[in-house]
């Protein structure tokens, strides 16, 4: 973690330096000579991070290193803070609690001068120190190579699991051993992914060493990969197996043949047999390519099974036939049984005793169904006999993931993804285990929070939003995100929008985060007093939050606390963090901006979303930093005139849900007319047009998300000129004025070759011929169009739409989706008064997962050609006749028409009551 802190800190004295060259006036050579000695010490760190220092003094020097690296970033920003007070005529003293007085600037100049001379004085030290007292960083196992050990020895281990050790693995093994061993006669790759610890290796071990399995191939061989392999020793490990495997003997030379030996050998030896390799523990693509030479198709039904936690990998062509099986967490009754089989394994019928139910239940449900998890936390509580010693473990369970070596296991599985990431993606790991437990947060919130932070490097011709969107992916290919619900929460895109983390896995990250002063979480249970952390998030207020000395140190505040309302309090706790970079107050219920906030100039993310919130102050101007602000879904009704001083704005999110289906489904807000001053504006999200609104937002040409609502007639000339000027745009919404008001669409439209979402919201005279010109358009919305004629035939050819929501889109009696669709996902139509029909052909939407169909009181038979979406996943039913209804429940003569789908929720009003059923 010293080497992410230090590139940070790195990346940031740069930017100084080449940004800030007047304001630095008098301290940019201590600056420049700091960053030069944190270069130099990079390349130690290094060193650090590969070796994993393993001594005391070893893990001393790391962490005075990173806590130099703080020190350093608290000068600066207290120097910057103190210049940006100068430059605004005090008037930050006045609203701040100070902890930095206002004496001249040539005195402050030579006091950070001298405050940096020290520092660079210190870290020159280290080496000499180091030296004095024998610590390095050099030689001897690393404590990486030690886990992957541990690691290997545990999946060799899974071949000799008893049978009563394993719980739900039967119907798994069955669809693997389908794959193994049907009538296929190409070489077929099967990929099984998950995350680590969950049975992925046991899995196929215990399918490999079926005997049925084994009679089918001519050899077999299992190979464990690991991350720091050396093909060459794959290629004598394979050998080695394949030959035993026919109980042959293996070449006496082989440790002393070369690559292309080897190579050679191995392809002579495959080329008349049927063989099965397992290639466990695949972390890299690359693998593949390596060792696929080796393994060449003659089309004799020979097979590869890859195990990873990596699904980048697992979803990689390969190029032959593939599977891939993605392994699911156990059912909840699996995991209790698992749970009860080693905790409970000396009772009769191991069975759990009743006073020990409720905490038992705890720590299965802490596992989320990971096998590995729910085996060592049982074998740990096998030996806990009283319900304190029960209690104690409940209460602790962070600790004993540290100290106790039962759960090494999970420990040093774990902790093996988390070691192997890229010094630039632990801080966004670790971002995320500031999070509540079983929190869902968005993709878009965390990446935003993590530009905010500083933690995304800067790539030449990408933007940083983009960059930081393949750190999600990769966090969530290595299985260390969970997808929340994926048909449920996709994008437009088919990106997915809901994360979260595994228990023991955040756990995990928790310690990692407080060990090295990133982050803490305050629970509420316990007065928070002293704490040395760079980020402070807060879940429960029921304690006290007393002041500490390093308040000053705080960059980021995340407050799901959402009942706190007490505004002096928040008042008083936000300007003790002068230095705030990310401020996130989602969902807290109170109704004014802390006054203090406006002080904050170092601030870069602001989210205020579901707040109460009326007014934001005409101060909110000082912001100068300010990147992101959202205050969408609170009571914001118009911007002051302030909201144009935040030239560094990127993001700006104001709409305003309704939570009904009729005409006005979102709000806009007001804005000053001269907001087009805002050049950096990526997303104005959305603007209620007054006056010049549409001709002007041509103006701001990095905009990439527009939505602009009470859009008149008259509008068209502007609007359509201002978007011919936004070549970047990727999202557009309309909204006309009102339900009557006819939205100005033109009937021929500039090229739009990014446009992936459109939202238009109001009346339309004719179905827009253009609609089947933007070729890259993922999501289409249309609300309250109320078209006479059929809009379906002009949508059908869009080969990458992905999700299609119409709202009384149309006034016809019947709605047939007769081709196309072919990359669709989610379907949502809601609102037809008038369709008595709706009707499905065969081979339409093949890719169809959701569907949802809300308020068709007309209707008179559920969708005719349910029966042909075979991918449908979720089909939700709301207001509609009992009549339609009743023939697809269970016993009903239309059951088999939607038998084959998972999830098939009812929703009908009882009694002035929304009820849910179940028809699935």
């Amino acid at each position: 973690m010293a080497l992410s802190v230090t590139d940070l800190l790195i990346g940031k004295l740069a930017t100084i330096l080449e940004n800030e060259g007047t304001t630095i006036a008098g301290v940019r050579h201590e600056v420049d000579k700091i960053k030069e000695e944190f270069l130099s010490m990079k390349a130690f760190l290094l060193d650090a991070e590969a070796n994993k220092p393993k001594t005391e003094g070893q893990k001393l020097w790391v962490a005075r290193i990173r806590d130099l690296a703080y020190d350093v970033e608290d000068i600066i920003d207290e120097f910057m803070y103190h210049m940006y007070e100068k430059q605004s005529g005090g008037r930050l003293s006045r609203g701040l609690h100070k902890t930095i007085r206002a004496p001249c600037n040539i005195w402050f100049r030579h006091k950070i001068a001298k405050k940096l001379q020290k520092i660079t004085d210190m870290i020159k030290a280290i080496p000499e120190r180091n030296q004095r007292y024998g610590v390095g960083l050099v030689g001897g196992a690393t404590t990486s190579e030690d886990i992957q050990k541990l690691v290997q020895n545990q999946a060799e281990s899974s071949f000799f699991i008893m049978e009563d050790e394993l719980v739900g693995i039967e119907g798994k093994k069955q669809i693997l051993m389908g794959w193994l061993m049907d009538n296929e006669q190409h070489q077929t790759v099967i990929s099984v992914v998950g995350m680590g610890g969950s049975g992925k290796t046991t899995l196929v071990a215990k399918t490999f060493t079926s005997e049925l399995v084994k009679r089918h191939f001519d050899c077999y061989a299992w190979i464990t990969v690991s991350q720091t392999y050396d093909v060459v020793h794959l290629f004598r490990s394979l050998i080695r197996e394949l030959y035993k495997s026919r109980k042959e003997n293996f070449p006496a030379i082989l440790n002393a043949m070369s690559r292309i030996e080897l190579l050679e050998l191995l392809v002579n030896y495959l080329e008349s047999k049927k063989y099965l390799v397992v290639l466990d523990d695949v972390w890299d693509v690359k693998v593949w390519r390596e060792i696929k030479v080796s393994l060449q198709d003659r089309q004799l039904g020979s097979r590869v099974v890859l195990t990873t936690r990596n699904e980048e990998v697992a979803s990689n062509s390969f190029g032959v036939e593939s599977y891939v099986y993605r392994i699911q967490p156990l059912q909840k009754n699996e995991a209790w049984e698992l749970f009860s089989r080693k905790a409970f394994s000396t009772k009769q019928h191991k069975t759990c005793p009743t006073e020990l139910k409720s905490l038992a239940c705890q720590l299965v449900e802490k596992c989320e169904g990971l096998p590995l998890g729910i085996v060592a936390l049982g074998g740990l509580m096998s030996s806990k006999k009283s319900l304190d010693q029960w209690q104690q473990v409940c209460n602790n369970l962070n600790w004993y993931l540290h100290n106790n070596s039962s759960l090494d296991p999970v420990r040093n599985i774990l902790l093996l993804s988390f070691n192997d990431l890229p010094s630039q993606l632990r801080h966004c790991f670790l971002y995320c285990s500031l999070f509540p437990e079983d929190y869902l947060f968005k993709r878009k919130r965390v990446i935003r929070l993590w530009i905010a932070e500083g933690f995304v490097e800067n790539v030449k011709g990408v933007t940083p939003e983009e960059v930081a969107d393949g750190y999600h992916q990769e966090l969530c290919f290595l299985s260390m995100l969970q997808v929340a619900d994926d048909f449920v929460s996709a994008t437009s895109s088919g990106r997915l929008k809901k994360f979260k983390m595994h228990d023991l896995m955040r756990e995990l990250a928790l310690s990692t985060a407080e060990k090295e002063k990133f982050g803490y979480v305050y629970d509420g249970r316990e007065v928070m007093e002293e704490i040395s952390t760079r980020r402070l998030s807060i879940h429960r207020m029921e304690g006290e939050i007393k002041s500490w000395r390093g308040m000053s140190k705080i960059r980021s505040l995340l407050v799901f606390a959402t009942d706190m309302s007490s505004l002096s309090f928040l008042n008083t706790l936000v300007s003790r963090f002068k230095l705030l970079r990310t401020l996130d107050l989602e969902d807290v219920q109170i109704d004014k901006l802390p006054g203090a906030v406006v002080y904050l100039f170092n601030l870069r993310y602001l989210n205020l979303k579901g707040t109460l919130i009326e007014e934001l102050p005409e101060s909110i101007g000082r912001l100068c930093n300010l990147q992101f602000l959202n205050i969408r879904d609170t009571k914001i009704e118009s911007l002051p005139q302030g909201i144009t001083r935040l030239l560094s704005l990127r993001n700006l999110i104001m709409y305003r849900y309704t939570g009904n289906l009729y005409f006005k489904v979102v709000i806009g807000t007001k804005a000053p007319s001269n907001i087009c001053k805002l050049q950096k504006l990526q997303i104005l999200s959305m603007i209620e047009s007054e006056g010049d609104t549409c001709r002007l937002i041509g103006n701001m040409t990095q905009l990439k998300s527009i939505s602009i609502s009470n859009v008149k007639e008259r509008d068209e000339i502007d609007l359509w000129d201002s978007i011919q000027k936004l070549t970047l745009l990727q999202s557009m919404g309309l909204m006309a004025s009102n339900e009557e008001e006819i939205l100005p669409v033109k009937a021929e439209c500039p090229p739009l070759p990014h446009l992936r979402r459109l939202g238009l919201i109001g009346r339309l005279q004719n179905v827009i011929p253009w609609f089947s010109s933007l070729h890259s358009l993922t999501t289409l919305f249309l609300h309250w169009s109320r078209l006479e004629e059929d809009l379906l035939p002009q949508i059908e050819a869009l080969h990458n739409l992905t999700r299609l929501r119409l709202c009384n889109a149309y006034v016809g009696e019947e709605l047939c989706f007769r081709r196309g669709f072919v990359k669709l996902m989610r379907l949502e139509l809601l609102n037809f008064a008038s369709v008595k029909k709706i009707t499905i052909e065969n081979g339409v939407m093949p890719n169809l997962r959701y569907l949802y169909v809300d308020s068709f009181m007309e209707l008179k038979t559920v969708p005719l050609g349910l029966e042909y979406l075979s991918t449908l996943q979720y089909l939700g039913l709301k207001d509609f006749p009992m009549e339609v209804i009743r023939p697809i429940r269970k016993g009903g003569v239309d059951r088999s028409k939607v038998q084959h789908i998972p999830e098939i929720i009812h929703v009908f009003k009882q009694s002035s009551n929304w009820v849910h059923e179940n028809l699935a």
